[in-house]
């Protein structure tokens, strides 16, 4: 099992970023509430790290905070939640935010989630209300968007827009919550935040 890796970010392409540790350039998955905290490519992170292997393939998650990647486990134990829905999710919505909708039986905010039906939503509350109720919304890191310079509008865009869609947005929907956040002076990870947040409000 890979629990941690530490190295310096050779490509970030939300959802998936490389990370170069001592030569070895490993693929991850993250959640966007990682990238928001991510330094600039070059840089060196720590990452808390979920390794799943399977048949067809290996895949490698990773989080900034030990925090959301225990959050990730406990999505994966939920009957029909998989590594994709599970980072959608994780996305989406803030960690501690997300935390309140399950002990408070929000199912209303939970379905606006994208691949979040009204069925799943009732199964997230009831098989992770026990699971959560040590996580308090406080003790998890708040979601900060710290400003970068250095990235053109129009890429930024594209990058957002890929983003989304690969998050399991529509593309026009991916497309119309992009516009109608981005002032052209954000970052992707900027714009991509924006644009969740005026998606599941």
């Amino acid at each position: 099992m890979i629990g941690l890796l530490r190295g310096i970010i050779l490509e970030k392409l939300p959802p998936q970023l490389v990370l170069d540790v001592n030569g070895v350039g490993y693929e991850i998955d993250a959640p966007m509430s990682t990238f928001y905290h991510l330094p600039d490519i070059g840089q060196e992170v720590t990452l808390h790290t979920h390794f799943i292997v399977r048949e067809d393939a290996h895949h490698l998650y990773g989080f900034y905070a030990r925090e959301d990647r225990a959050l990730f486990r406990t999505l994966l134990k939920v009957n029909g939640v998989g590594p994709r829905l599970a980072l959608t999710i994780l996305s989406s919505i803030d960690p501690s935010e997300f935390i309140r909708c399950i002990i408070h039986n929000d199912t209303d905010s939970l379905v606006r989630l994208p691949g979040v039906g009204k069925k799943t939503a009732e199964r997230l509350i009831i098989e992770m209300r026990d699971k959560v109720s040590n996580l308090h919304p406080g003790a998890l890191p708040d979601v900060a968007m710290t400003p970068k310079n250095g990235r053109k509008q129009s890429q930024a865009t594209q990058d957002a827009v890929s983003a989304l869609i690969a998050l399991g947005y529509k593309p026009q929907e991916a497309s119309r919550a992009v516009a109608k956040v981005d002032d052209g002076n954000m970052t992707s990870e900027e714009v991509i935040r924006g644009a969740l947040q005026e998606m599941v409000t």
